[in-house]
């Protein structure tokens, strides 16, 4: 069975301002939304869903899971597109109760019912409670500054590296050094989080760190990498070119779903900072079409997952993320600097995904494909996310690169319950 129109197929301008794409990509994140709603599991935390949406029998539940739920469900309900304010108070809850360490402080990655399955500190599961306590501010929320300081404060005490102006990555449950490694990975959430942190509460602190980080990534390294930003480095923030870890979290080479989303970033902070006369723009690209040249799969479409450091493949594998990366970039290059291979590029991803990716069956989005294009399941269970096609289908409807805060109540109807097709 085809796949249901992305919205128009004849429309000659920007897709952006495509009023049927628009209310296309509205549908999908009222899809999304509605679809992972079950997810919430009582008493405490949540799920992860199957490909028909039924909870998997899994106990475990990870940081970066209730962390992302809850921001995933205060953008949704800032856009009146669900009201997901029971979301939000059960993530923020279970965070409290849960992840929260109440005898070393910081908040532990990964529980087991009431059991502490994984009890370390992680910058980058930190690093998402702060971006849920932002977005939880911004949609109302009255305890969520509250979370934005404790994250704060646990990030300046055991994080953040002044010196180097980029955050340290993992410690013991007590704070006692179990590694070196250092990485990218969290850094580049550290400035997704930071620029929603600046956002939500206009403290300079978190748009000056984001800057900070920025620099080190795409002002030094990237064009002294040809535009290929290495994942791993050591304790001094020196390359690790031999290094590999976990294949799905830290995998060797390097990883073009990371150079889009830190490109999005750049043009993120650029715009808050008032779109100076500067290289951001210019750098933006750069990384971001290098990641498309290297990185998508010529011929069977999508992006490759991992690339070694001359950009032939490494991890051939296609992922949905990496994709939704892709189209949040493309979308903000559109915005600002518009041009017709952009364009191209957005409505061939959004094509391809729309095609292979998107359940329009069941809902929501298969996390991987195979070598036929058909989904698979070699690395995930399930459904394992809202976040990223959420972003994908939003950030293309906020009309600037920022504030998006204050624009997304511009979408969808005052009062929205979940409700609609999507499309």
């Amino acid at each position: 069975m085809a796949a249901p129109s992305l919205g128009t197929s004849d429309f000659q301008g920007n897709w952006l301002n495509d009023p049927a794409h628009r209310q296309w990509l509205e549908g999908q994140a009222r899809d999304l939304l509605r679809f992972f709603a079950p997810s919430l599991r009582e008493p405490a935390g949540f799920y992860v869903l199957d490909y028909a949406g039924a909870p998997l029998p899994t106990a475990i539940q990870e940081l970066h899971t209730t962390t992302r739920m809850v921001h995933s469900y205060a953008l949704g309900t800032l856009a009146n597109l669900f009201d997901g304010s029971h979301i939000i108070d059960h993530g923020l809850a279970y965070l409290a109760s849960h992840h929260q360490d109440k005898e070393h402080g910081g908040y532990l990655w990964a529980l087991n019912g009431d059991a502490v399955s994984d009890s370390r500190k992680l910058a980058y599961g930190h690093v998402f409670v702060l971006l849920a306590g932002a977005s939880a501010h911004a949609a109302g929320h009255p305890d969520a500054l509250a979370l934005i300081d404790r994250a704060d404060a646990v990030l300046d005490r055991h994080f953040w590296d002044d010196e180097a102006g980029l955050f340290a990555d993992e410690w013991a449950r007590d704070w006692s050094p179990f590694s070196t490694y250092r990485g990218m990975n969290a850094n580049m959430h550290g400035v997704e989080a930071l620029l929603s942190a600046y956002e939500a509460t206009g403290r300079q602190k978190f748009l000056d760190r984001a800057g900070r980080i920025l620099d080190f990534f795409m002002r030094g390294m990237a064009p002294r990498t040809n535009w290929r930003l290495p994942e791993h480095y050591t304790q001094d923030w020196q390359v690790d070119a031999g290094y590999s870890g976990d294949p799905m979290f830290r995998p060797a080479g390097t990883t073009p779903g990371h150079s889009f989303e830190l490109a999005r970033l750049l043009l993120q902070h650029w715009d808050l900072c008032g779109r100076p006369d500067d290289d951001s723009l210019k750098i933006a690209r750069n990384v971001t079409y290098r990641a498309l040249e290297d990185g998508w799969d010529k011929e069977k479409g999508g992006v490759i997952y991992t690339l070694n450091f001359d950009g032939t493949p490494a991890i051939r594998s296609r992922y949905w993320w990496p994709a939704t990366e892709a189209i949040g970039v493309l979308a903000a290059l559109q915005k600002c600097d518009a041009d017709a291979e952009t364009e191209n590029w957005y409505r061939r991803i959004w094509a391809f995904c729309n095609a292979h990716f998107v359940d329009h069956h069941q809902g929501a989005w298969f996390p991987e494909i195979d070598e036929d294009n058909a989904p698979t399941h070699t690395q995930f269970a399930g459904k394992p996310d809202i976040y990223h096609a959420l972003q994908a289908a939003l950030l293309p409807l906020t009309p600037g690169l920022s504030r998006a805060y204050q624009h997304l109540p511009a979408l969808g109807d005052a009062g929205a319950s979940g409700s609609g097709s999507a499309g």
